[in-house]
């Protein structure tokens, strides 16, 4: 069978810091975090990242009430990716366009919402909402998307924990190859900031981040880094095969041409190095690259440091000898937006092929030892040109590692 080629010609995101792929792409290069501080019932004070984009510019607000705030977020980002890819749905058969989106979890917010609404009615499930059920299936998000927009291809999510986002590309990716669908919406969402279980879990870990200023809370290879940043946010990506996109004329955003996916099969939340620069190297096979042909690796570093590390000892295991590899990370910026965090991060670095800029890892004020990269970009970005090949990482847990590599399309 031909293998085809799978481009990206629309990018949709709501992040932490923009609403949009220009400006958020100008914040990531000046290094500029809007993590702020969120006050949740029974947990309190904490630093994370809040999106702000126009809710009601695809759905009236009564929609948005009726579903939830992931579905909100997906229906936002997937609009803005058509848009921004000059696609016209109404030259297109709905039942060839695919959905598939990314999530770390989905149902806790509105579990909580509900048990704590009935709570102030002694518990009476009578005031328990009909829409319960609908809002929490997994299904749900890309759903959301499919009313919105009509479309009656396949809808599903893909649960990976963090490495949804590339997971859900990966999926895009194949089933395009397969001819299942001409068109694919891909991508991740998170709502985490609004469960205070996510934020109480990693706090008892020892693993949620905590700082004076909630700017300076995210602080991957940081010596004094002390945990995560949650961020809610997502991104969806227009996907196609390549003839379909140079048919219409559509942005070419760069080529999905090598991933891979593994398991560390030993630890519910501790990652391991030897088995994510395994992905890497399977990632690099199968796009037909070198090592030293990567131009810029988007770390998935959260924050922590046993994660941190076991990056870094992969990284410089499967880029030893790289001299023009360079290095970053975007949740220093924008906070770790679980499922949407490797789609995010992609959507910030790969505007890197056309304006040559590696855009920096901020908050490193006294780098770690262990996490002493070569060329890695630390508090200011920095202009090498010439990049043509991006790795993106994201790594999460139970142990799924994903990769994805996309190349500048030049012909």
């Amino acid at each position: 069978m031909k293998t085809s080629r799978i481009v990206i010609t629309g990018i949709g995101l709501a992040a932490p810091n923009a609403a949009n792929r220009h400006e958020f792409r100008e914040k990531l290069i000046a290094g500029k975090s809007e993590i702020t501080e969120i006050d949740l019932r029974y947990f309190g004070k904490a630093p994370a990242g809040i999106c702000t984009f126009p809710e009601t510019l695809y759905r009236k607000k009564k929609e948005n009430k009726k579903g939830t705030r992931a579905g909100c977020i997906g229906v936002y980002c997937a609009n803005e990716a058509i848009a921004d890819g000059g696609l016209d749905l109404s030259t297109c058969d709905p039942a060839r366009i695919g959905i598939y989106i990314g999530l770390t979890e989905h149902g806790t917010v509105e579990t909580e919402n509900e048990v704590y609404n009935i709570s102030q009615y002694q518990y009476d499930v009578n005031y328990w909402t009909h829409h319960h059920n609908p809002r929490t299936v997994l299904n749900n998000p890309p759903g959301e998307i499919s009313m919105n927009l009509g479309i009656t291809g396949p809808h599903y999510a893909i649960g990976a924990a963090c490495a949804a986002g590339n997971a859900a590309l990966i999926q895009a990716s194949q089933m395009l190859t397969l001819g299942e669908v001409d068109i694919a919406l891909a991508g991740g969402i998170s709502e985490s900031v609004g469960s205070f279980g996510i934020f109480a879990s990693f706090k008892a870990q020892g693993a949620l981040a905590e700082a004076e200023d909630p700017r300076q809370a995210s602080r991957p290879f940081d010596r004094d880094r002390n945990g995560i940043v949650i961020s809610e946010g997502g991104c969806v990506f227009v996907m196609e095969r390549l003839e379909r996109a140079l048919s219409r004329n559509a942005p070419i955003y760069g080529e999905l041409v090598g991933y891979a996916m593994n398991s560390d099969a030993r630890d519910f939340v501790l990652p391991y190095g030897k088995r994510q620069a395994e992905c890497m190297r399977l990632a690099l096979q199968r796009a037909g690259l070198r090592a030293d042909q990567v131009d810029l690796v988007n770390t998935h570093a959260t924050g922590t440091r046993q994660g941190d590390v076991e990056e870094c000892r992969a990284i410089a295991e499967v880029f030893a000898n790289c001299p023009s590899t360079y290095v970053n990370n975007t949740k220093s910026i924008i906070g770790h937006a679980m499922g949407a965090a490797g789609v995010l991060e992609l959507a910030g670095n790969l505007p890197s092929f056309d304006d040559g800029v590696v855009h920096p890892t901020i908050n490193v004020d006294n780098l770690d030892e262990e996490c002493a990269l070569a060329n890695l970009v630390v508090n200011t970005a920095v202009r090498p040109g010439g990049l043509e090949v991006l790795l993106n990482n994201s790594f999460g847990m139970v142990g799924i590692n994903s990769t994805v590599i996309i190349k500048k399309f030049n012909g």
